[in-house]
């Protein structure tokens, strides 16, 4: 872990806080970066899956009634 000197909007941060249930500042930006990252991350899966989706991709499913997950 590195330690670094940066500027942060202290209501933002106080809000985090509030969202996260947490007091102090390390406690708090460390899980807000991994929220922010893993929301990314999903974004990003749920953009490519709509592309193949646009594409055709699945559109053999369509009309298949004994089709289940």
């Amino acid at each position: 872990m590195a330690k670094t000197l940066i500027d942060i909007d202290e209501e933002l941060l106080a809000e985090a806080a509030t969202a996260f249930g947490t007091k102090t500042k390390k406690d708090t930006v460390g899980p807000a970066l991994k929220e922010g990252v893993e929301r990314k991350k999903r974004a990003l899966a749920l953009a490519r899956l709509a592309a193949r989706a646009d594409a055709g991709d699945f559109d053999m499913l369509l009309g298949m009634e004994h089709y289940r997950r």
